[in-house]
């Protein structure tokens, strides 16, 4: 499969978006540097993998490679508990739990082995990413979930993250300027004349699609039905916002958010940008910047809220050995 990235020419060029560069893929070696260095200069980063890439191979039934040594000070597998491969259940055991945290008992209870092997992936890029950026561990991670059950890092406000996955590719945005989305979808999936496209299309897109050519009709909508995904995903709504009332214009010179009757919702503060991955997937990127300027130290030690500080120092005055009278 290629790994190349595209540019989509139905979205504004890179120029017009010099916030985010393309997407880099990465698999448990890195490249980490690259992704600090990107995320500490342009503010926000998208990263994907191949599915194969995340399964230990110490995993039954599965025949990936395993995690490979750190690089730039990343912790390597042993130092995390996960093992170099061959480990039996015992071993298995004693790994993950530390790894998912409290997604632990949510894996375990899953018995579609696909969709087992998909959550385990997806969590450990997750973690490694954000362990990465933040310099902590991917174990020290807390992964937690909002009520609509878009995924944070607990603790660390002032990163924003968001996680897509479909067929063998994963992918995650991490932002520290406000809210990111990010949505993948193959490019080959039918939605032209199906009950999908009568139920993502606001009136407005469905004029500007009768006007494209039928070639590019339903590369159209897959691009739109990821735009919408990683939009509603920025705002904490996903599926509950219905797709029909809001849009995109294919082929604008800057991508924005319209109301649908095509009349502009959205303004400066929101930029959107979609590419073609691995040659299969259009992966579509939905950024709100605050307007906040930038956190210029996004180390784990320095990024917990002050809730969580106040309660590690509660913590450490209830433990302190008291002087004897």
């Amino acid at each position: 499969m290629s790994t190349t990235v595209a540019a989509s020419a139905v979205l504004p060029d890179a120029s017009a978006l010099a916030v985010l560069a393309e997407p880099i893929q990465v698999t448990p070696t890195g490249p980490w540097q690259r992704i600090r260095s990107e995320l500490a200069e342009q503010a926000s980063v998208v990263l994907y993998a191949h599915l194969a890439d995340w399964l230990p191979d110490w995993l039954p039934d599965q025949a990936a490679p395993a995690p490979g040594p750190a690089e730039h000070g990343h912790l390597a597998p042993e130092q995390q508990g996960l093992g170099e491969g061959g480990a039996d259940s015992a071993e298995l055991d004693g790994a993950l739990p530390q790894l998912l945290g409290r997604d632990w008992q949510r894996y375990r209870g899953m018995t579609n082995q696909e969709v087992r092997a998909r959550f385990l992936a997806s969590r450990l890029l997750l973690k490694y990413a954000a362990g990465a950026v933040l310099q902590a561990r991917p174990a020290d991670i807390d992964l937690a979930y909002k009520p609509g059950g878009r995924p944070y890092l607990r603790g660390c406000d002032q990163v924003d993250i968001s996680l897509s996955h479909t067929a063998d590719l994963l992918v995650v945005g991490i932002t520290r300027r406000g809210w990111i989305g990010v949505d993948a979808e193959l490019k080959s999936r039918r939605l032209l004349g199906s009950a999908v496209e009568r139920q993502i299309c606001t009136p407005h897109e469905t004029e500007l699609i009768s006007r494209i050519e039928d070639g590019r009709r339903n590369a159209t909508l897959v691009k739109l039905w990821t735009l919408k995904e990683a939009y509603s995903k920025a705002i904490g709504q996903g599926l509950r916002f219905r797709f029909s009332e809001f849009g995109f214009a294919p082929g604008a010179g800057r991508m924005q958010v319209l109301r649908p009757d095509g009349t502009p919702g959205s303004g400066e503060e929101w930029s959107f940008r979609t590419w073609t991955v691995a040659g299969d997937y259009t992966v579509s990127m939905a950024l709100f910047d605050f307007g906040f300027g930038d956190t210029a130290d996004i180390a784990a030690q320095t990024m917990l809220d002050e809730g969580m500080v106040d309660a590690l120092l509660r913590e450490a005055a209830r433990t302190e050995p008291r002087p004897a009278r």
